[in-house]
Formats: C-alpha cells, structure tokens, sequence
C-alpha cells in the first residue's frame, strides 16, 4: 500500500484506490496564533479526506489555548483525530483539554482507535501519545528507583496501546499510527544525540514492527529529519517546524477497497 507525500500520484493496481491525508504536529495554539491556526485549517479543509495531529496541540496545555484550536475545527467538514503531546500535559488539565475539543467534533486518541470512512474506503487510526526511553546506547532502564521504573512502565502502556489498537482495526484497509513521541532515531537526526531518549523510544517500534501499518506520523522533535522507516513502515516527523508548512499532504492507497469487520 503506497504512501506518496505532498500529494504526488501514489502507484497502485488497477482497481487501487486512493485518499489524502493531512499531518501536522506541535502547532503549539493559543491566543498568539489564533488567527494563523484558524487560516491553516480552513486551508485545508476539503483538500483532504482526514486530518491528524500528532500532539502539542497547545503551548501549556491549558484549555483556553485548546479553544483555539476548537474554534479552528468546529466549521470544519474534514474529519480531526489527534494524539496528546508533552505540552498538553504540563498544566495537568488533561481532562478540561480534552473535552474542549471533543466538544468541537476532535477525536482524541489519549490512547484509542478509531476507524474513519474516506471516500468509501474504511481507515483505521491508531493513536498514542507514546513516551520516552530512549534507543540502544541510550535505554532507560526497568531498574532502580520507584520513580525511574514508573516511567519505564508507562512508556509500556503506550506500546501495549498501540499493539491493542492495530489488532482492533487490522481488517481496515489503510491503517495509520499517530503518535507524538518518535519511535525511530532516523527521524530525530538535527536534535543532538544526548537528549534523544528524551524525544522517543525504539520500544514503541515493536508494535509497528508486527502489524505493518501503512503510514505512522510523530512531532515533537521541533529539530529532527522528515522521513524515516521502522523496518518496511514509513514514518514521518510532521513536527512544524520541521515541515516549515502547516500541513504535510499525503496520499494512500490500497489495492482493493474493502469493508473492516470491526467497529
């Protein structure tokens, strides 16, 4: 199932089908941004058939800087599913957050899944926000300290997510990860190596590894590479800063189009 970026024509059989898909991460809303956030989705909207965003969907994670990024969505006909970031975290509002943008018609994925119908072709999301870790020469261990395991085991979770989510929607025809943290060094090269157990962990890779999605997308590292891949699966960095565009257009497509049968 080919995956083209920034709209290019996608190879497919003869009786393949196709749908666009737009990414962005850590658009970082609030009152600062209000105006250019509002313009970047209704850009967007119709060009594609579902949007992602891949966490840091705010700068502090309060909910009035979540109502920016509410307001942008609420008029819009395109389908939103987004991940958590670190910043949607940081003022422990998570449940106002999120309900501020569920009230707006955004799916959040704080884990979950979900399945979308695109142009009659069933799409099956997977999101996480993922978590930290790191990648081999730099692993934080399952040892130690109370505090140091509990990050150790939460960073599990969020594989364990993943792995339950692409089970659930593994008859879809086209089925992406979304996540914030990175589950690859490839896309974290620009960010110096000391910090990248920070940015991700290779852990996360181990679902994706499995399941064979056809397209996976992360942010959070503002400094990081595009395009990477975890064994055959395409990942992209679709941070902002790294695109230096607000969305990143992709198309995908599958052989047969077909109808999952799980909801």
């Amino acid at each position: 199932m080919p995956v083209e970026a920034n709209g290019q024509p996608a190879r497919s059989d003869a009786d393949g089908a196709a749908i666009r898909v737009a990414a962005a991460g850590d658009v970082h809303c609030s009152e600062a941004n209000r105006e250019q956030t509002a313009a970047a989705f209704a850009e967007i909207d119709g060009t594609v058939g579902l949007i992602l965003l891949a966490g840091d969907l705010t700068t502090h994670g309060e909910p009035d800087q979540a109502a920016v990024l509410a307001d942008a969505c609420r008029p819009l006909e395109t389908p939103v599913v987004a991940v958590l970031g670190n910043h949607d975290w940081h003022a422990d509002r998570r449940d106002e957050l999120v309900g501020v943008l569920e009230d707006a018609g955004v799916c959040v994925l704080d884990p979950g899944h979900t399945i979308v119908r695109v142009d009659g072709i069933e799409v099956g999301v997977v999101g996480a926000k993922g978590y930290v870790g790191g990648f081999p020469g730099s692993h934080i261990p399952d040892f130690g300290e109370p505090s140091t395991r509990a990050l150790y085991a939460e960073a599990g979770r969020e594989v364990d997510a993943i792995e339950d989510g692409l089970r659930a929607i593994a008859a879809c025809p086209l089925r992406i990860v979304v996540m914030h943290y990175a589950p690859t060094a490839e896309t974290l090269k620009g960010e110096p190596e000391s910090i990248w157990a920070f940015l991700g962990t290779d852990r996360l890779a181990a679902p994706l590894v499995a399941h064979q999605p056809d397209l996976v997308v992360h942010g959070h590292a503002h400094a990081g590479t595009f395009e990477g891949r975890v064994a055959s699966v395409p990942v992209f960095n679709v941070s902002v800063p790294v695109m230096r565009r607000d969305f990143w257009t992709f198309e995908l497509t599958c052989a047969r189009p077909r109808t999952s049968a799980i909801h």
